[in-house]
């Protein structure tokens, strides 16, 4: 992909540009990209690779269990304990919701703000943040106390998943960043899998302590102290950080300007959080993530007592969360490798959509087989996280610029957010074992995402084509300057 060049080459390379005519001249090119081989390269991405991915993986490994815990910690006497009961579910789907309530609000201001410090020391304040308010919720003694900890969660957590977004976008090309997002993200799947193997294991211990509040503590300690290791060994912005030597660093930045141009250090540029508010493709975004994030609520919060409903015991419902978890992380680890190579992400979101509610309508028609029921829950999950990872990854790329994606990332995953907060009202205990109601708005709500994201590949598609046929096509890999237009720069391209 990439040439050695010696500096005899590069004299004479430097030469031909400057006699090149305009048009010829290739323009914002980085010629620092010349001068990296493809192995140079990608050692440079092993290493970012071996640091970046262990420590933001095993954060949103936890992250995961500890805003989603409660599905499990409900089978294991919750209600009984501290909500008096709650026989009608009432008081439950409020203690699930509450998260999102304060994740939606803070989600916008926390990650614009973040850009104000180093991505490091933002993300290791949020982790050991939400990590003691979650081993804090282990001494909750009534409804009020559950619910203040589960809001300061939402706090804490607000951040972290449009910051990541955005931190891997300075270390990550196009043709990366699709896998690498499934492997985060990922393990928000792992996060299912292994929450429903430590519940399996806390049911059976026998304590003066209650399951539910060993649960806590046991999945709410663990990020506390990822939270200082990201302080100290998770890199900074390509520019700035030590991690990587001089050489690395001008190869990493060079790679960060490719088919756009990053900023330098703490920069917010206003006219592009306006612009992000006005893109109307971030609302289509949002309805996409509204029905995925409806799905992803149900399947956190209840998908243990959705598999009790099948007749199994509440021990092997906890482990019968385990497969449809492992199947969907490999799932999404194809799609997204698939995604990647062909560069094109809309048609697979929306097969992978069509599959999630294809797993709903068969629990709402099939009510009896046992067998088929369990197969829609692979469904479920597989369609629902294959389809988010790959929405993070879409918009990562395609907003331009820093600022902007700092602003519209987390704009059309506050608007996704607030399917959470449906998702957490739609299986009261009242409507079991059926469920119709919760069953049937999920399926409709995961065909209407994989509509919209037909539509947004074709726009994205149709003003490609616009922008050839005006501009002509820019050269692969070169410097784009969207630093005043973000993505509407006419050598800018999205991924469709």
């Amino acid at each position: 992909m990439f040439m050695s060049t010696t500096k005899d080459d590069s004299e004479v390379l430097y030469t031909l540009l400057d006699h090149a005519s305009d048009e010829a001249r290739p323009q914002s090119l980085d010629l620092e990209e010349f001068f990296a081989d493809s192995a140079e390269e990608k050692r440079l991405v092993r290493k970012l690779d071996r640091r970046i991915l262990p420590i933001t993986c095993l954060l949103y490994l936890f992250a995961s269990l500890d805003r989603s815990n409660l599905g499990n910690a409900r089978l294991q006497g919750l209600p009984e304990d501290v909500l008096g009961g709650d026989k009608s579910g009432v008081l439950f789907d409020w203690l699930t919701s509450a998260f999102f309530f304060s994740y939606i609000v803070f989600q916008i201001p926390a990650t614009v703000g973040s850009k104000l410090f180093p991505p490091k020391t933002y993300v290791a304040c949020a982790a050991i943040g939400w990590g003691i308010t979650s081993t804090l919720m282990a001494a909750g003694f009534n409804f009020p106390s559950m619910l203040v900890t589960r809001i300061f969660l939402g706090v804490f957590e607000a951040g972290f998943a449009p910051v990541i977004t955005l931190y891997f976008s300075f270390f990550y090309t196009k043709e990366e960043i699709g896998l690498r997002f499934a492997l985060w993200f990922g393990f928000a799947t792992v996060a299912g899998a292994f929450g429903g193997l430590i519940a399996f294991g806390i049911q059976h211990i026998h304590s003066s302590v209650q399951n539910w509040r060993l649960l806590f503590i046991v999945e709410g300690i663990p990020p506390v102290f990822l939270g200082v290791v990201t302080y100290f060994y998770l890199p900074n912005r390509p520019e700035s950080t030590t991690y990587l030597t001089e050489r690395e660093r001008k190869i990493a930045v060079a790679r960060m300007n490719r088919g756009t141009s990053g900023d330098h250090g703490a920069v917010v540029n206003r006219a592009h959080v306006v612009a992000a508010f006005r893109d109307w493709r971030l609302y289509v975004g949002g309805v996409i993530y509204f029905g995925l994030n409806c799905a992803l609520a149900s399947i956190g919060a209840f998908l243990p007592t959705i598999i009790a409903t099948l007749g199994f015991t509440n021990a092997l419902a906890q482990l019968l969360t385990v497969p449809p978890y492992v199947v969907s992380a490999i799932v999404m680890v194809a799609f997204s490798f698939s995604s990647d190579r062909l560069q094109s992400r809309g048609i697979l979101m929306a097969v992978s959509s069509a599959i999630g509610g294809l797993g709903y309508l068969l629990l709402i028609v099939v009510p009896d087989n046992v067998h088929v029921r369990y197969f829609a829950t692979f469904c479920i999950t597989s369609g629902t996280y294959t389809t988010i990872g790959l929405t993070i990854a879409w918009f990562g790329h395609n907003l331009g610029s820093e600022t902007k994606k700092a602003a519209g990332i987390p704009l059309f995953m506050a608007i996704g957010q607030c399917g959470s907060v449906l998702g957490s009202h739609l299986y009261p205990q009242t409507e079991g074992p059926r469920y119709i109601k919760g069953f049937g708005v999920s399926s409709g709500l995961m065909f209407i995402a994989a509509l919209s994201c037909i539509t947004l590949s074709v726009s994205y598609r149709l003003d490609n084509r616009r922008r050839d046929r005006l501009y002509g096509r820019p050269l692969p890999n070169t410097r784009v300057n969207t630093h005043e237009l973000a993505d509407k720069a006419p050598d800018f391209r999205y991924v469709p």
